[in-house]
């Protein structure tokens, strides 16, 4: 749906006076949010009644994804005209570029291991590689933050919400950690 409208909206002529800004923004609102549902998905899982989520978390972040390259896509068509020169003068004076790049670089390999084949095939690694979603959310953040001009509210929501759901993986992490280090101790004394 939010593809649909922005595609109306461009082709309508009512994304306002700089609908290539307005698009490419858009699209990397919708890729952070995206990113954002698929990180929320394992704390909903945790309550009984959510569990159905899990179904949801694989689109969630393929979503994320194909609205990173829509992102992409746009930045590079609108405002670089395709230009290697262009891109090397910009990524000189915005870095935020190269680390929003960086994060979707980060979520290829993460949409093209996302089918059920590419899980059995890989086993315990697909679990290891798909941590990688962790460092590109750390990058969308970084993204953000750097593009701050004068209202910073929108982006310190988005750092926040982000910083939430990667702290609460740490506490459970660090939880775990705690058990088995408690049971392996037990097991030792008897």
């Amino acid at each position: 749906m939010p593809f649909t409208y922005s595609l109306y909206g461009a082709l309508a002529g009512t994304l306002g006076p700089d609908p290539a800004e307005a698009l490419m923004h858009q699209t990397g609102e919708w890729s952070a949010r995206f990113l954002l549902l698929s990180l929320l998905v394992s704390p909903l899982r945790s309550w009984k009644p959510w569990r159905l989520v899990l179904k949801l978390r694989r689109m969630l972040g393929l979503y994320a994804f194909f609205y990173g390259v829509v992102h992409l896509v746009s930045f590079a068509h609108f405002f670089l005209g395709w230009s290697s020169i262009i891109l090397i003068e910009e990524l000189a004076e915005r870095p935020y570029i190269a680390v929003g790049f960086g994060s979707l670089l980060l979520m290829l390999p993460l949409a093209i291991t996302s089918t059920k084949a590419m899980q059995r095939r890989l086993g315990k690694k697909w679990l290891k590689l798909h941590r990688l979603v962790y460092v590109s959310s750390v990058l969308v953040c970084v993204h953000i933050f750097w593009q701050i001009r004068s209202d910073a509210g929108e982006a310190y929501v988005y750092i926040f919400l982000f910083a939430v759901l990667l702290a609460w993986r740490v506490k459970r992490y660090w939880v775990k950690r705690k058990r088995e280090a408690l049971a392996g101790s037990l097991a030792g004394a008897l």
